[in-house]
């Protein structure tokens, strides 16, 4: 009868502007697939050229190879009878388009533009395409020369079309499509369409992916029908981590589920579905059936090919699973891991250096790059030949197998504290059990000398010499004192970045990590080109409340013990003169507000776009219990003097892993001034103006 059909999505961790590894992971999706007795293979967005490849999209060579890989995979026999679904760039009658190419046995069946472009946060997509807005709209496309020797066609459809197949009728979607208020697959559906695909390019964020699950279940929930999505994984050359997670779901229930956060640069789903089980679940929803007697039809391509048998009564089907969902502690294991093998690998360096200060922050960093020694020591294990192949280059053994993360740790990664007259020995001993537990090279070294040279120039040249606060000296040479440390060690940190692999016979030199949190950005709270300056930061994207979170999940995960005096010493950032020994400075004293403060004040001006007076008013209804207005005032206030006062230190922020929707990334996501009138004077004396009225 032809009701069960068997279909494939797929996560690929494609990398921009690399044809030949992106059509090599293509390839492998497609034998996979085939493999498991799929008749149908859906990809992620923009798979081809990879998504990620920003202003390259105007580059006539990125259409240009695009077309290339896509005559690669038309004449290959790895393509033969199963209907694939591949994402690139297309330019029809010179307008560039974000497409899905989809092709069936050398012929290519339809070119289906992207409708709704993702133009938000992150995403820039109408910068360099333009949406299709000419709904249930086909064209004549004529194929370029090396598709047409291969194809034997000189024109396709293109434009807002569906598939029709002898047994069923699918229809596509491209990412944005499913998060925006009229879905493509809303009256799809009520036209009839049976299977709805979406290739994405999400990326990851805390807490994000069960709303895409939501998205994807509530589409097949109210309207019945198979949803199948891909997604791009892994870095492909930024700041995101793209996090998988592809899927499968009928009738609102997810049946298949992807890894989120995997080392596998291919991860294959397959189901068998029965198509009766979409017929029945729709009889019985008759408002569905009233609407549909009103949609306008879609056009469709007739495609003479089925993605079920004749005889397959006894073809067992997919059932309904649980979705899991990671921890936010877990996500934060696993995602920026993930991230910093991908940067590290294609990067081609030896591992990281990381300035280990025994406070959270960099201990937060280093138990980041311990996760990721896991999980490559578990990829391994579990028969990954391409992480055992790139972990073998990285240490320059082609015989190495990595086996214990501690073991694989002391080889790529060094940690070093940098200790200065300001310094306690508490913090000293707290790096220095950390680097023991996880297995890093560990460096201990004092910076007091070269500090005392910097001053020394400066006190020679002008013959003045600065002191600190409590010796008598003024704010400003107090400042200056704390900053000449802080940028010393950015230099240090360089240095023995390039040459300590050399100092002990290894090839290659260290990535430097940074270590600076969301919020102490987003106030300003670090020196510029300090260890905050380095190649790129994995927490950068992650709060402060977050990374404590997270240092609790790694002491009863990873039994690292040394993490639970880091965790009950209070945040400090060692600048200034002891006194009797101890540490006197604190993050939060010197911050005027606390972290938990700042997560709040983030939140609120990014995701609620609050500006000074907005923020004041939704504040002294949230903290009514605990502050009067007046004092909200003040404290909102000081933040946003601050907050301007430092915001051009965000224009040469370290690459940071995109982890929160507040991130104050100058780089693409939170576009603002940095010379700011930091008076604030008319939002300022609107704040008083009600603070008066209230009081």
């Amino acid at each position: 009868m032809g009701r069960a059909v068997t279909v494939a999505t797929c996560s690929l961790n494609q990398w921009a502007l690399d044809f030949e590894g992106n059509l090599e992971r293509i390839f492998r999706s497609i034998d996979i697939a085939k493999s498991r007795g799929a008749r149908y293979r859906l990809g992620p967005e923009l798979e081809i050229c990879g998504y990620g490849c920003s202003d390259h999209y105007y580059e006539s060579d990125t259409l240009l190879h695009s077309f290339q890989v896509l005559a690669k995979l038309l004449e290959s026999p790895a393509t033969q009878d199963i209907i694939c679904d591949v994402g690139m760039p297309v330019l029809h009658r010179n307008v560039r388009y974000n497409c899905r190419v989809i092709f069936l046995n050398k012929k290519i069946l339809l070119i289906r533009p992207k409708i709704s472009l993702a133009n938000a946060g992150n995403y820039r997509e109408l910068r360099w395409f333009t949406p299709w807005n000419k709904a249930r709209h086909v064209e004549e496309y004529f194929l370029p020369r090396i598709i047409q020797e291969v194809t034997g066609q000189e024109t396709v459809p293109f434009g807002d079309a569906v598939l029709a197949t002898k047994d069923t009728c699918l229809g596509t979607e491209i990412c944005e499509e499913l998060w925006a208020p009229n879905s493509p697959h809303i009256e799809m559906g009520l036209d009839g369409v049976e299977i709805f695909t979406n290739s994405s390019g999400s990326h990851h964020v805390l807490r994000k992916a069960h709303t895409r699950v939501d998205l994807v279940n509530s589409a097949t929930g109210k309207n019945g029908g198979i949803y199948i999505l891909a997604n791009q994984k892994g870095c492909d050359g930024d700041r995101l981590y793209y996090d998988g997670c592809a899927m499968i779901s009928m009738n609102g229930e997810t049946v298949a589920q992807g890894s989120q956060f995997s080392l596998d640069d291919v991860e294959v789903l397959v189901a068998t579905l029965d198509l009766e089980d979409i017929r029945s679940y729709r009889a019985e929803i008759s408002s569905r059936n009233l609407a549909a007697g009103k949609v306008n039809p879609y056009p469709r391509v007739k495609v003479n090919f089925a993605l079920s048998c004749s005889d397959d009564v006894s073809v067992p089907t997919c059932m309904p699973i649980q979705w899991r969902h990671h921890s936010p502690e877990e996500e934060i294991s696993l995602g920026p891991a993930c991230w910093l093998w991908d940067y590290l690998r294609r990067s081609k360096q030896a591992g990281f250096l990381l300035p280990l200060s025994g406070g959270i922050d960099s201990s937060a960093t280093a138990c980041i790059v311990y996760s990721m020694c896991h999980q490559v020591c578990l990829a391994v294990k579990n028969g990954n030949a391409d992480v055992l192949a790139d972990a073998r280059k990285i240490v320059n053994d082609e015989t190495y197998i990595p086996e214990d993360p501690r073991e694989f740790c002391k080889r790529i990664f060094t940690t070093c504290y940098m200790a200065s007259e300001n310094s306690s020995q508490d913090t000293c001993n707290r790096a220095k059990l950390l680097a023991e537990q996880i297995g890093s090279y560990h460096i201990n070294l004092n910076i007091d000398a070269a500090v005392k040279a910097i001053v020394g120039i400066f006190s020679m040249v002008t013959g003045r010499t600065p002191r600190f606060s409590v010796y008598g000296g003024s704010s400003r040479e107090n400042l200056a004192l704390q900053n000449v440390q802080a940028r010393i060690r950015m230099v240090l940190a360089y240095l023995f970045a390039q040459l300590t692999l050399w100092t002990r016979g290894m090839p290659g030199g260290l990535l430097v990590l940074g270590s600076a949190n969301v919020d102490e950005s987003l106030r300003g709270y670090l020196t510029k080109y300090d260890c905050s300056s380095a190649d790129i930061n994995p927490i950068g994207g992650i709060s402060k409340t977050d990374l404590k979170n997270f240092i609790q999940y790694c002491i009863e995960n990873f039994q690292l013990t040394a993490l639970r005096s880091i965790m009950s010493a209070p945040p400090t950032a060692e600048l200034e003169p002891l006194v009797e020994g101890q540490v006197a400075q604190t993050d939060e004293a010197d911050m005027g507000m606390t972290y938990a403060e700042l997560s709040i004040y983030g939140k609120l001006r990014k995701i609620a776009k609050a500006g000074p007076y907005s923020m004041f008013c939704k504040l002294i209804n949230m903290w009514k219990e605990i502050c009067t207005p007046r004092e909200v005032a003040s404290k909102v206030k000081h933040f946003f003097r601050m907050y301007s006062i430092n915001r051009h230190k965000m224009t040469t922020l370290t690459p940071s892993y995109h982890a929160e929707n507040y991130s104050p990334d100058d780089n693409r996501f939170d576009l603002r001034p940095f010379l700011y009138n930091t008076t604030w004077s008319w939002q300022f004396r609107c704040i008083d103006k009600q603070v008066n009225a209230l009081d």
